[in-house]
Formats: structure tokens, C-alpha cells, sequence
């Protein structure tokens, strides 16, 4: 393992999306590992430091959401010297269940490849954080952080959610099927969710071991793993993870950058719109915000509620 923060640089802007899998696996190759994995999958390793960020992604998401077009695991070589493991996945939504990456991670066990580290972090959101819980059984000891994560979507455990009619070509039955049996060897795991998400509520309440926490975010809304990145916390989660250090009351620090994130706000607006008898709760809050710089759809709804007789 190599101190990589300084040499470590790569450009992925501007390719088209063969271009930019293939200068991936080169700059992967150059400074660890790449791997097709099956028809639909690849691993991309970074050999750095003795602490590894293991991070499930879809092509897709990788070059439309994160901000310099790279894996997410990239940034933190970078800036901590952290080692990175990314699972590419080719289609946008892939709960990775396939036998071709249960035999990969049948070798990295084999191996001994997650033994070389010191620290461990299997991170995922979604479908993502599904793949990431389930297979983080191949690392005990792991800690595991995931965002709005499914537990699976058998429907003799999951029928009630109707969200995903692709995975139900899938099955979650057999080797690392039911994600919260998988992370029962981990040193701890992290949800994040949004439990006015019904679903979300649902799949969480099923990983309830002695090492898992629950962290809420009301009404962040369906992509919170998007809002926690334009938030600028989703690093500061990350990190704190990895190192144990994520409580509730860091969590609770961390979450008060919702109150500047303007899709947050205009959810709560709406919230409160559908709510009655709370006229004066609804006014402050839109005063409150109104005072914190350009809010017209507040400062708006402060003149129609002060116009219809509410005292603040």
C-alpha cells in the first residue's frame, strides 16, 4: 500500500460513457485494480492507505451526480489517503444480485483481501445501500453506513413495496439474499432514511441488530443521498463513520444544513399548507426563513398568512 493523496489525479469530465469506463479501468489499473465482473458489473481498487471505503455505485449515477464525475470512494483518496474498492454496476438501478459477484466476493474472502486493513466502511444508498449491507457479511468487523437502503425485495418479506417492478425479474433468496441477516457480523451499521418515505420506514424497522442506529431525516425527500451531497454533509457523514465517531448528536450537527437546503424548505412549506390550526407556527417558520436572505415563495406566503389576520 501506497501514500497515494498527493499523486493520486484523474479527469473523467467531458467523456462519453464508453470513454469514461474506459479511462476509469485504466487510471484504476495504473494505481490498483480493475476487473469485469460478469456481463454487468466492475470493480475499480485503489491500493492506498490501511483504511478502505468500499462504495457500491451505478454508472449512471457516478457521471450524473457526483460533482467531479468520479466514484465517490475517489475524492477520499485524495483527501485522506484513504484506499477505495468501487462496485460499478452498468444498469442505473442494480441491487448487484448476481452469481457472477458472489463469486468475486467468495475470492476477496478467499484471499484475505479485506484482512490488509485496518478499518473497513461498506457504504451504499438505495439499492445501492442493499448491495452494500449485503455484502459487507464478507468483511466482519466492517462498519457499514446506508442511505434509504432497500432489505430486500422478496415479496413473501417485502410485497408491500411496489416501487421497483425491474427487480422483480431478481431473486433475494439465496447467498447474500436478506441484507439484514448479512450485516449481523458488522462492527456497527448506520441507517439513514426518511421515515415520512413509508417504504423507507419499513425497510429500516427490519434492521434492528444490537450494532445498527438509526438516524431520521424528515421530509429530506425520495433522493436524500442527492440532498446530503448538496448539503455538503454527505463527506462529514462518511468520515465520521469510518472512524466510529458518527452519534447522535454529531448526526444532529450535521443535519442543521437542511435548514439552508431550499428543496427541504419548500417541502416543509408544503407540509405546513396541509396542516390546521397551526397559522402561527406556519407564519414564524416563514418569517424565519424570509429573514435569511431571497425567499420570495416565503416571504410571499408570510404577506397572504399576515393579510388573512395571523399574528406572528
Amino acid at each position: 500500500m501506497k501514500d497515494l493523496s498527493s499523486a493520486f489525479h484523474y479527469d473523467l469530465d467531458g467523456l462519453n460513457r464508453n470513454a469514461w469506463r474506459a479511462r476509469a479501468e485504466e487510471i484504476a489499473e495504473e494505481f490498483g485494480s480493475a476487473e469485469r465482473i460478469g456481463s454487468g458489473h466492475t470493480s475499480l481498487f485503489i491500493d492506498a492507505g490501511r483504511t478502505l471505503l468500499v462504495t457500491f455505485e451505478s454508472v449512471a449515477r457516478v457521471r450524473r451526480a457526483n460533482d467531479d464525475k468520479a466514484p465517490l470512494g475517489w475524492s477520499f483518496v485524495q483527501s485522506h489517503g484513504w484506499s477505495s474498492l468501487t462496485l460499478l454496476s452498468d444498469a442505473n438501478v442494480d441491487w448487484f444480485r448476481a452469481p457472477a459477484l458472489f463469486g468475486y466476493f467468495d475470492r476477496l474472502i478467499d484471499d484475505g483481501f479485506f484482512d490488509d486493513f485496518d478499518q473497513v466502511l461498506f457504504f451504499g444508498a438505495g439499492a445501492a445501500g442493499y448491495a452494500a449491507a449485503a455484502y459487507s457479511v464478507a468483511a466482519p468487523e466492517a462498519r457499514v453506513l446506508l442511505i434509504q437502503p432497500q432489505a430486500t425485495l422478496d415479496t413473501r418479506r417485502a410485497g408491500w413495496d411496489r416501487r421497483f417492478p425491474q427487480a422483480r425479474r431478481l431473486e433475494f433468496t439465496s447467498r447474500f439474499g436478506f441484507a439484514p441477516m448479512m450485516v449481523e457480523t458488522a462492527s456497527q451499521v448506520l441507517l439513514i432514511y426518511d421515515p415520512s418515505i413509508i417504504e423507507d420506514a419499513m425497510h429500516a424497522s427490519l434492521f434492528h441488530g444490537d450494532n445498527t442506529k438509526h438516524f431520521t431525516t424528515p421530509y429530506l425527500g425520495p433522493n436524500a443521498p442527492r440532498a446530503l451531497v448538496v448539503m455538503d454533509v454527505l463527506p462529514d457523514l462518511i468520515e465520521q463513520a469510518m472512524s466510529g465517531a458518527l452519534t447522535t448528536l454529531s448526526f444532529a450537527t450535521l443535519w442543521r444544513a437542511r435548514r439552508t437546503h431550499l428543496p427541504y424548505l419548500r417541502t416543509l412549506l408544503h407540509r405546513l399548507e396541509l396542516t390546521d390550526d397551526h397559522d402561527r407556527m406556519f407564519a414564524r417558520f416563514c418569517r424565519q426563513i424570509s429573514a435569511k436572505g431571497n425567499r420570495p415563495l416565503f416571504a410571499r406566503k408570510l404577506n397572504e398568512l399576515e393579510g388573512a389576520g395571523v399574528k406572528i
